[in-house]
Protein backbone atom coordinates (compact mmCIF):
# COMPACT_ATOMS: atom_id res chain seq x y z
CA UNK A 1 0.00 0.00 0.00
CA UNK A 2 1.03 3.62 -0.37
CA UNK A 3 1.48 5.03 3.14
CA UNK A 4 0.92 8.53 1.75
CA UNK A 5 -2.60 7.55 0.67
CA UNK A 6 -5.19 7.90 3.43
CA UNK A 7 -7.66 5.95 1.28
CA UNK A 8 -5.30 2.98 0.80
CA UNK A 9 -4.50 2.92 4.51
CA UNK A 10 -8.19 3.06 5.42
CA UNK A 11 -8.94 0.23 2.98
CA UNK A 12 -6.12 -1.93 4.31
CA UNK A 13 -6.93 -1.42 7.98
CA UNK A 14 -10.68 -1.16 7.38
CA UNK A 15 -11.18 -4.91 7.43
CA UNK A 16 -12.29 -6.63 10.61
CA UNK A 17 -8.83 -8.15 11.07
CA UNK A 18 -7.22 -7.63 14.48
CA UNK A 19 -3.46 -7.34 14.81
CA UNK A 20 -1.32 -8.35 17.77
CA UNK A 21 1.84 -6.55 16.68
CA UNK A 22 2.70 -3.83 14.20
CA UNK A 23 6.29 -3.51 12.97
CA UNK A 24 7.09 -0.36 11.03
CA UNK A 25 10.29 -0.82 9.06
CA UNK A 26 10.07 1.67 6.23
CA UNK A 27 13.27 3.14 4.88
CA UNK A 28 12.96 6.36 2.93
CA UNK A 29 16.68 6.43 2.21
CA UNK A 30 16.60 10.12 1.27
CA UNK A 31 18.17 12.77 3.46
CA UNK A 32 21.78 11.65 3.69
CA UNK A 33 24.81 13.68 2.75
CA UNK A 34 27.03 16.46 4.02
CA UNK A 35 24.91 19.14 5.68
CA UNK A 36 26.46 22.08 3.81
CA UNK A 37 25.32 20.61 0.50
CA UNK A 38 22.31 18.59 1.72
CA UNK A 39 19.34 19.01 -0.58
CA UNK A 40 16.64 20.05 1.88
CA UNK A 41 13.94 18.87 -0.51
CA UNK A 42 15.55 15.42 -0.36
CA UNK A 43 15.53 15.64 3.45
CA UNK A 44 11.82 16.52 3.29
CA UNK A 45 11.35 13.47 1.03
CA UNK A 46 13.20 11.37 3.61
CA UNK A 47 10.89 12.58 6.39
CA UNK A 48 7.87 11.90 4.20
CA UNK A 49 9.06 8.41 3.29
CA UNK A 50 9.91 7.28 6.82
CA UNK A 51 8.78 9.55 9.67
CA UNK A 52 5.40 10.64 8.32
CA UNK A 53 4.71 7.25 6.73
CA UNK A 54 5.30 5.50 10.07
CA UNK A 55 2.89 7.85 11.83
CA UNK A 56 0.20 7.57 9.15
CA UNK A 57 0.31 3.79 9.29
CA UNK A 58 0.21 3.73 13.09
CA UNK A 59 -2.81 6.05 13.19
CA UNK A 60 -4.64 3.95 10.59
CA UNK A 61 -3.80 0.71 12.42
CA UNK A 62 -4.72 1.84 15.96
CA UNK A 63 -8.38 0.74 15.82
CA UNK A 64 -7.30 -2.73 14.67
CA UNK A 65 -4.45 -3.30 17.14
CA UNK A 66 -5.05 -5.49 20.15
CA UNK A 67 -5.17 -3.08 23.13
CA UNK A 68 -2.30 -4.88 24.88
CA UNK A 69 -0.38 -5.63 21.68
CA UNK A 70 2.77 -3.90 20.51
CA UNK A 71 4.17 -1.45 18.00
CA UNK A 72 7.83 -1.51 17.03
CA UNK A 73 9.45 1.24 14.98
CA UNK A 74 12.65 0.25 13.18
CA UNK A 75 14.84 3.36 13.28
CA UNK A 76 18.63 3.54 12.91
CA UNK A 77 21.66 4.10 15.10
CA UNK A 78 22.30 7.27 13.09
CA UNK A 79 19.80 8.88 15.51
CA UNK A 80 22.52 8.91 18.19
CA UNK A 81 25.71 8.86 16.12
CA UNK A 82 28.02 11.67 15.10
CA UNK A 83 28.94 10.45 11.64
CA UNK A 84 29.61 13.03 8.93
CA UNK A 85 26.93 12.99 6.27
CA UNK A 86 24.17 11.63 8.51
CA UNK A 87 22.63 14.76 10.07
CA UNK A 88 19.48 14.41 7.97
CA UNK A 89 19.15 10.69 8.66
CA UNK A 90 19.79 11.36 12.36
CA UNK A 91 16.95 13.89 12.37
CA UNK A 92 14.49 11.46 10.77
CA UNK A 93 15.35 8.52 13.02
CA UNK A 94 15.78 10.69 16.10
CA UNK A 95 12.30 12.14 15.59
CA UNK A 96 10.80 8.64 15.57
CA UNK A 97 12.80 7.60 18.64
CA UNK A 98 11.72 10.76 20.47
CA UNK A 99 8.10 9.68 20.10
CA UNK A 100 8.53 6.19 21.58
CA UNK A 101 8.21 7.12 25.26
CA UNK A 102 5.29 9.57 24.95
CA UNK A 103 3.42 7.13 22.71
CA UNK A 104 4.08 4.26 25.15
CA UNK A 105 2.34 6.30 27.86
CA UNK A 106 -0.42 7.74 25.70
CA UNK A 107 -1.37 4.49 23.98
CA UNK A 108 -0.97 2.18 27.01
CA UNK A 109 -1.64 -0.67 27.51
CA UNK A 110 -0.49 -0.93 23.86
CA UNK A 111 3.30 -1.24 24.05
CA UNK A 112 5.48 1.01 21.90
CA UNK A 113 9.20 0.39 21.33
CA UNK A 114 11.87 0.89 18.70
CA UNK A 115 14.74 -1.20 17.41
CA UNK A 116 17.71 0.85 16.27
CA UNK A 117 20.07 -1.08 13.97
CA UNK A 118 23.59 -0.05 13.09
CA UNK A 119 25.35 -1.11 9.89
CA UNK A 120 23.47 -4.15 8.57
CA UNK A 121 24.31 -6.01 5.37
CA UNK A 122 21.06 -5.47 3.46
CA UNK A 123 20.11 -4.24 -0.01
CA UNK A 124 19.91 -0.70 1.47
CA UNK A 125 23.66 -0.50 0.72
CA UNK A 126 23.35 -1.71 -2.89
CA UNK A 127 23.63 1.86 -4.14
CA UNK A 128 27.34 1.75 -3.33
CA UNK A 129 29.75 0.04 -5.70
CA UNK A 130 30.51 -3.47 -4.41
CA UNK A 131 34.16 -2.70 -3.64
CA UNK A 132 33.26 0.44 -1.67
CA UNK A 133 30.49 -1.38 0.20
CA UNK A 134 32.82 -4.24 1.18
CA UNK A 135 35.48 -1.78 2.35
CA UNK A 136 32.88 0.05 4.45
CA UNK A 137 31.65 -3.20 5.99
CA UNK A 138 35.22 -4.32 6.75
CA UNK A 139 36.06 -0.97 8.38
CA UNK A 140 32.98 -1.12 10.59
CA UNK A 141 33.46 -4.80 11.42
CA UNK A 142 37.02 -4.05 12.61
CA UNK A 143 35.75 -1.25 14.85
CA UNK A 144 32.90 -3.21 16.45
CA UNK A 145 33.31 -5.43 19.52
CA UNK A 146 31.35 -8.19 17.76
CA UNK A 147 33.81 -8.11 14.84
CA UNK A 148 31.22 -7.98 12.06
CA UNK A 149 28.42 -5.88 10.63
CA UNK A 150 24.86 -6.85 11.36
CA UNK A 151 22.75 -9.36 9.51
CA UNK A 152 19.00 -9.06 8.91
CA UNK A 153 18.34 -11.90 11.38
CA UNK A 154 20.05 -9.88 14.14
CA UNK A 155 17.52 -7.10 13.68
CA UNK A 156 14.66 -9.59 13.35
CA UNK A 157 15.59 -11.09 16.73
CA UNK A 158 15.49 -7.66 18.38
CA UNK A 159 12.12 -6.90 16.79
CA UNK A 160 10.78 -10.24 18.02
CA UNK A 161 11.95 -9.35 21.54
CA UNK A 162 9.97 -6.10 21.54
CA UNK A 163 6.91 -7.83 20.11
CA UNK A 164 6.71 -10.74 22.55
CA UNK A 165 8.03 -9.22 25.77
CA UNK A 166 4.85 -8.02 27.48
CA UNK A 167 6.85 -6.08 30.08
CA UNK A 168 8.78 -3.94 27.58
CA UNK A 169 7.48 -0.55 26.51
CA UNK A 170 8.96 2.88 25.89
CA UNK A 171 12.35 1.38 25.00
CA UNK A 172 14.76 1.93 22.14
CA UNK A 173 16.74 -1.29 21.68
CA UNK A 174 20.08 -0.66 20.05
CA UNK A 175 21.12 -3.50 17.76
CA UNK A 176 24.41 -2.13 16.50
CA UNK A 177 27.20 -4.53 17.48
CA UNK A 178 28.37 -2.40 20.41
CA UNK A 179 29.15 0.64 18.25
CA UNK A 180 28.89 3.05 21.21
CA UNK A 181 31.10 1.09 23.59
CA UNK A 182 34.24 3.02 22.67
CA UNK A 183 36.47 -0.02 22.38
CA UNK A 184 38.64 1.28 19.52
CA UNK A 185 42.32 1.39 20.44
Amino acid sequence: MDAASAAELADFFGEETRYDELVLALSGGAGGGAFASLDLDQLRTGFEGKFWAHLRILRAALPRLRPDGSVTFVTAASARAALPGTAGLAAINGALEAMVRPLAVELAPLRVNAVSPGIVDTPWWDGLPAEQREALFAEHANALPVGRVGRPEDVASAVLLTAVNGFMTGSVVECAGGVRLGTAA
